[in-house]
């Protein structure tokens, strides 16, 4: 679809009342959005209703700082409440399971931060939940939020274009260093029984995604190997077990027959949030950088040789997905604008009764290849089977910016 017709969708009647779980690192970046989309794109109406936190002077002072009209430290209370109708749960994903199937068996819409879950089980039910709800109206999507930056959607058209012909294999590397330091001290993410994994889900996640979202394909085969730098960290009582990966690697087979390679890493030294993604076609070739965002880098390998070479194109144009809602040609946009993009696409599918994307089954795809990553890594890098589930392709194969 064109950036024009992503700019609108009718308002509707009922103003929708917004509760949000957490405050920290992902609550600021989606209270940004909440509180800027109005002002871009036309949305329906919906109000900051409350910001929900286990502190209570914490979450009081961030829902003041970040545009909510109340806090609260009891989200089960909160999903009582008649004037809630959407929740996005921003907490630590040991707490999605629980919070998203309640919520979406009180009739709330939900959007809920990447991973889904921090186990395949727990994805498996919330999955089942999101499907029930679905049903009677109630809406759910995951928080992939690279899908909404405007040259990753832009790539996504021009390989469904066919602009790269038959492609053949893609490199994926997803590279931080915030855990060089080995005296860095240890912190929830590190342990797995509340994060599930380490640099695997936390950031393989997005990817994953990526590799998926940007091809419409599926997984067939995994073969993957993680590893530990730093095995242990000082906590609040001394030294404490890291017991999550710092480094994952995989090798995806995808059922079209192209080959993706997949690397992250969090004490990558100098790397600070570096996704790049390479998708190599027998026509031509997509480079992107996430420290670039703005740019694209294509080479069209139909032209003749001595003509041939990367181009880049800078992803700022009204023409552009999103970009006719903010600033004139030539004016880039940041990291924080795709969460601005991920509020208006799910706010527009609530309002038009659509299915958002990417949906809790797209969420439970990514978790069974982070599974079997971590499942291949325990068996000296075995090859894992994974069977594709139904629809699995044509729901990556959906169009680049859903509700657009």
């Amino acid at each position: 679809m064109t950036s024009q017709e992503s700019q609108g969708t009718r308002p509707g009647t009922r103003t929708l009342g917004v509760a949000m779980i957490g405050y920290a690192f992902m609550g600021k970046a989606h209270s940004n959005a909440w509180r800027n989309v109005a002002s871009f794109f036309d949305v329906p109406a919906f109000e900051q209703k409350v910001l929900v936190g286990r502190d209570a002077g914490q979450v009081a002072a961030a829902a003041a700082k970040y545009g909510w009209a109340e806090s609260a430290t009891d989200w089960r209370t909160v999903l009582e409440r008649d004037d809630i109708h959407i929740v996005d749960i921003c907490a630590p994903g040991w707490m999605h399971a629980e919070i998203a199937i309640a919520a979406l068996e009180a009739g709330k819409h939900v959007l809920v931060e990447k991973p889904l879950a921090n186990t395949l089980a727990e994805a498996e039910a919330m999955t089942h939940a999101a499907r029930a709800a679905r049903e009677r109206g109630v809406q759910s999507m995951i928080g992939f939020n690279y899908r909404r930056v405007p040259a990753l959607a832009l790539a996504r058209e021009l390989i469904a274009e066919g602009r790269l012909g038959r492609v053949r294999h893609v490199r994926a590397a997803y590279l931080q260093d915030w855990l060089v330091d080995p005296e860095s001290p240890m912190t929830w993410r590190l342990n797995k029984e509340t994060a599930g994994s380490g640099a695997l889900g936390d950031i393989a996640s997005h990817a994953i995604d990526q590799v998926l979202f940007l091809l419409g394909d599926a997984v067939t085969e995994v073969s993957g190997r993680m590893h530990t730098f730093t095995t242990q960290r000082p906590g609040a009582h001394g030294m404490e077990e890291v017991t999550v990966d710092d480094a994952a690697w995989a090798t995806l087979s995808l059922a079209s027959g192209a080959i993706a390679s997949v690397e992250v890493s969090r004490v990558a030294t100098g790397r600070k949030n570096s996704l790049t993604l390479e998708i190599y076609g027998d026509s031509g070739t997509i480079l992107f950088d996430l420290e670039s965002l703005n740019e694209l880098g294509y080479l069209d390998a139909s032209a003749p040789i001595r003509e041939q070479g990367f181009r880049r194109i800078l992803v700022n144009e009204p023409e552009h997905p999103y970009l006719a809602a903010w600033w004139p040609q030539g004016h880039t946009i940041g990291w924080e604008h795709t969460f601005t993009h991920e509020i208006r696409d799910f706010l527009a599918a609530i309002a038009t009764g659509t299915a958002p994307s990417p949906s809790f089954e797209d969420g439970l795809t990514v978790q069974r290849v982070l599974n079997a990553v971590e499942e291949s890594s325990a068996a000296k890098s075995a090859i894992i089977q994974l069977i594709p589930p139904t629809g699995a392709t044509a729901s990556a194969a959906a169009p680049v910016t859903e509700g657009a």
